[in-house]
């Protein structure tokens, strides 16, 4: 599970409701949870590492769920066998082929340059003077008076003064920008990944301290330099894997859950305090799910419950920004017109034996939720059996892969046992999992689709919004989803919640934000940071892009 905007409060703030089954643990219920137990005890082990997308651990698990879905007679419905491959775009990366040479002295990529990650590509060689500024040369500048002119501002942002500025001296007729700082003031510039903004055209290095007080420090000198500057996507691969069970029906039900997890905390999604690298295995979040889903797909292998089709979905990428699954919503394998709905499993192992509270998401997707959950209240005689206890809560929207169908209009459920103090941390392992509560959820859900079988297909129904976010603080909200997998400059909302400000000033799903205020959004951090600046209360223009076109609009927050 991705980090929530607002966890157990949100949670906590959930209405209540009660119900359950009498059933008493009985051998099938031991063998559904020995058989939890055995995917969980793979999927959680250190040979995984984490089981980080795109690496040889999330492939071991890929295998294993292909396997199993195989075993269970599911019908590959990837677009290789099972798995179904897509790409994650992990950021901007300094390519090999990268190199700064003064007087014949090559220069440490990485440790004495780097070019930015908006730097144009192109190779130059010249010899331009450092303290002229000539027509079609490299340009030398000294960031010192900027940063003292700076020091007090607080608003100063100097690496979106660097974009704004390499454009202009582009335009002045710059081949390309060498910058360096000559003062005490430090100016912490690093090649940030995650920067898209667009290219000014031409090369933009940066020349760390001691390289620059080496080769700058006589202002009249002409240097004979050769640059090479490459910047480019660095994308590593996923893979979702999907079955099958094929009723000849009209209406498919798709169960889903994703694998992934955090490998090392490599992507800074990670709660571990060490400085010490550490695996995290992800027993709860998300073998817990994992496996739950392999054995649901074993036993309606087997239902009479066969008026929909199944379609069952291991998802990789979630813990990035939910790329698998919004992967297969824009490239599904199956007509996504025909689903009836969908089911997420993600946390589904941490059930507490006091309190037996299972949340269930997605409540309010549908009218069919609410009428089974009251005919199930009244079926088990309501909360005075020993089960499972309810909580609900009506947003399509979450932390989770649900979101990606129900940004398509499909009524979604949720199911998630609570976070605990080993969520994203490496001691999320297979030994504090309860099994006999994961076997209970498993069985609760199965009795939800069978009793859904006989039922027509489910109406839509429209819902709250809730958001997720990444590490950085901010005081106000916009009130957009962002798509964690847009790969271009700007931020692009996913979905905008109702009544929240940007929705108020007219910003839709699909559009792009290029500018609040003065500061210009470079990356999902810089949204962030620039949200940050802004406290209730105050107005920002809003430069947007929608298709082809840049807009402007007021929020007020």
């Amino acid at each position: 599970m991705i980090i929530p905007r607002i966890s157990l409060g949100l949670l906590a703030a959930i209405l209540i409701t009660g119900c359950h089954s009498t059933k008493k643990i009985t051998k099938a219920d031991t063998s559904l949870s020995d058989s939890l137990k055995v995917h969980i005890s793979f999927l959680a082990d250190d040979r995984l590492e984490g089981r980080r997308t795109g690496t040889p651990g999330e492939e071991l698990a890929r295998d294993y769920i292909s396997q199993a879905f195989a075993r269970i007679g599911l019908l590959p419905k990837g677009t290789e066998w099972y798995p179904q491959s897509f790409q994650v775009n992990e950021g901007r990366q300094i390519d090999s082929v990268t190199e700064f040479v003064i007087n014949g002295n090559r220069l440490q990529t990485g440790k004495e340059f780097f070019p930015f990650p908006f730097s144009g590509d192109a190779m130059i060689e010249a010899m331009p003077a450092i303290a002229v500024q000539e027509l079609e040369m490299p340009w030398f500048i000294d960031l010192k008076e900027t940063l003292e002119e700076n020091q007090k501002n607080p608003h100063f942002d100097l690496p979106d003064y660097i974009r704004t500025n390499s454009k202009k001296a582009k335009d002045r007729g710059a081949t390309a920008i060498i910058l360096y700082n000559s003062s005490v003031i430090e100016d912490k510039l690093v090649f940030d990944k995650k920067d898209r903004s667009p290219s000014p055209g031409i090369p933009v290095l940066y020349v760390a301290k001691e390289a620059a007080k080496k080769y700058f420090s006589d202002s009249i000198a002409t240097l004979n330099i050769k640059l090479r500057s490459s910047v480019s996507d660095k994308m590593r691969g996923g893979y979702n894997v999907i079955g099958y069970i094929d009723n000849k029906a009209p209406t498919t039900v798709i169960v889903g859950a994703h694998y992934d997890h955090l490998g090392y905390g490599e992507d800074g999604n990670s709660r571990h305090t060490s400085h010490e690298a550490a695996i995290h295995n992800g027993a709860d979040d998300n073998a817990s799910g994992t496996a739950a889903l392999i054995e649901l797909a074993r036993k309606l292998k087997t239902s009479n419950a066969t008026a929909n089709n199944y379609l069952f979905i291991a998802f990789s990428g979630e813990e990035l920004g939910l790329y698998g699954s919004k992967y297969f919503t824009d490239h599904p394998t199956v007509d996504l017109k025909s689903v009836n709905y969908m089911i997420n499993m993600d946390m589904v192992g941490r059930l507490s034996d006091s309190n037996k509270v299972l949340t269930v998401g997605g409540y309010g997707t549908s009218p069919a939720w609410g009428e089974y959950y009251k005919q199930f209240d009244q079926m088990n005689n309501g909360p005075a059996n020993p089960g499972l206890i309810f909580k609900y809560d009506s947003s399509g929207t979450g932390p989770s892969d649900h979101t990606s169908f129900y940004r398509k209009d499909i009524p979604v459920l949720f199911y998630f046992t609570g976070l605990h103090t080993d969520y994203h941390k490496p001691s999320d392992d297979a030994d504090k999992i309860n099994y006999n509560g994961q076997a209970k959820i498993v069985e609760h859900i199965y009795s939800l689709v069978e009793w859904m079988n006989a039922r027509p297909r489910l109406a839509f129904t429209k819902t709250r919004e809730t958001q997720t976010t990444t590490s950085a603080r901010f005081s106000v909200s916009m009130g957009i989803m962002p798509d964690y997998t847009f790969t271009g400059a700007g931020v692009k909302a996913d979905g905008v919640s109702e009544g929240k400000p940007a929705q108020k000033a007219g910003l839709k799903a699909g559009d792009i934000i290029l500018q609040i205020g003065e500061y210009n959004v470079s990356s999902m951090e810089s949204y962030m940071q620039t949200l940050g600046k802004f406290k209730k209360g105050d107005k920002a223009k809003v430069k947007y892009q929608r298709g082809k076109d840049v807009l402007e609009t007021t929020v007020e927050f």
